[in-house]
């Protein structure tokens, strides 16, 4: 069944509703995001980054914006909104993961990481961005040699977090990198850290080193087309 479209306010470009963000109304007014798209009422939907979500607070666009969609000039729009926005993707992000960890989906540990990777089983490889370039390299290079991708510029994906904040959402020590194996949770995951990763843009550095690893390959581009819909919010 193909996504519902949704419009963004901002840049008026229309794009699968899993690819924005929706913003929603509190009881008093307040802006506030709703990047699970479960709260009542009238939402509205940006598919801008942070620093263009940032440049439209300023400049009184997104104001005028909120106003049209929410039929209402009664909105209070906090100062860090792009903040907030940021936190809950990456809340949802590493919610996401940790579901999948509970459900049994992720490998962990080098060893068995590289087991899986050249035997053709994983089909998302990440990293901590405190983790070691050579570590790194070394389960990229598993990863293609396993997908007979071998020589291409295919790698994990270097996250905006260390290993900290991963071994927390696993539930586990110490993780440095992990995996999927099972290709439907790295879709689920996949499109989590792609809407994350879309909206704090490029210019964070996840790189462990010399080198950038943002994983354009681990991510890859969503499959299948979505059937366009008028309905612009919900």
């Amino acid at each position: 069944m193909a996504e519902p479209i949704r419009k963004c306010i901002l840049s008026g470009e229309r794009e699968p509703r899993g690819e924005l963000v929706r913003l929603a109304l509190g009881p008093d007014g307040e802006v506030l995001p709703d990047v699970r798209a479960k709260a009542p009422g009238r939402g509205a939907w940006i598919g801008v980054g942070k620093r263009e979500l940032e440049e439209a607070i300023a400049k009184g666009k997104l104001r005028g914006a909120l106003a049209r969609a929410f039929k209402s000039n009664a909105l209070a729009i906090p100062d860090d909104l792009p903040d907030l926005v940021a936190e809950a993707l990456r809340k949802a992000a590493l919610d996401r993961l940790g579901l999948e960890a509970r459900a049994g989906k992720v490998v962990i540990g080098s060893e068995r990481i590289e087991t899986a990777a050249r035997q053709g089983k994983l089909h998302l490889l990440f990293h901590a961005n405190d983790a070691g370039v050579d570590g790194n390299r070394k389960l990229d290079q598993a990863w293609r040699v396993g997908s007979d991708a071998e020589g291409s510029d295919m790698k994990g994906l270097v996250l905006p977090v260390g290993r900290a904040i991963l071994s927390l959402a696993l539930g586990r020590e110490n993780v440095v990198h992990g995996g999927l194996t099972d290709p439907d949770a790295a879709r689920r995951l996949r499109d989590a850290l792609d809407r994350w990763l879309h909206f704090i843009g490029p210019d964070l550095d996840t790189a462990p080193c010399e080198t950038a690893s943002h994983g354009a390959s681990a991510l890859g581009a969503h499959a299948g087309s979505a059937e366009k819909t008028t309905e612009d919010f919900e």
